[in-house]
């Protein structure tokens, strides 16, 4: 095995967010996060290297007792030629512990819920997956939540402002 550069986000454990889905926050109930590995190609990991993926119309479904994601475009490797690249809408194969797996698979079926990825990102220089377990949210719903997060931010600008003492 290699040894890393010092200072380097794989000898840290650094974090390298490539893709975040903010629709997913206001369009779902977020339940429970996962963090789960994914199988990619040589050249999927380059070309997200370069944050060309797509997240926001991607899911995640069962099969087989596998977690699958569905619908996650990843834009072909720009330095490579023209077949030697991947097919940028296969599903990928989510990495996940049976005991993560199992707990997944019985809140989908008892309760109707749906599997979202949150973000996309680099940890000690693997790809990994932020996966929600959500409910959908109804208009109302989505305008309450809208709401309080713009209180939220009203207040922490007025926090950060400074204090003028007369």
């Amino acid at each position: 095995m290699t040894k890393s550069k010092p200072g380097s986000d794989r000898e840290q454990g650094r974090t390298k967010v490539v893709a975040t889905n903010r629709r997913a926050r206001r369009d779902y109930e977020i339940l429970d996060e996962f963090e789960a590995g994914l199988v990619l190609a040589g050249s999927e990991v380059k070309s997200l290297r370069e944050a060309n993926v797509t997240l926001a119309e991607s899911y995640a479904r069962m099969a087989d007792g596998e977690l699958w994601l569905q619908s996650l475009h990843i834009a072909p490797y720009s330095h490579t030629g023209g077949a030697a690249g991947h097919d940028p809408d296969r599903p990928k194969k989510l990495l996940l512990h049976r005991g993560e797996l199992n707990r997944i698979k019985v809140r989908l079926e008892q309760d109707r819920l749906t599997v979202v990825p949150l973000s996309l990102y680099f940890k000690q220089g693997r790809a990994k997956l932020l996966i929600g377990i959500a409910r959908g949210r109804r208009k109302a719903d989505k305008r309450q939540a809208i709401a309080e997060e713009d209180a939220r931010r009203e207040a922490r600008q007025e926090m950060s402002r400074p204090v003028v003492l007369d």
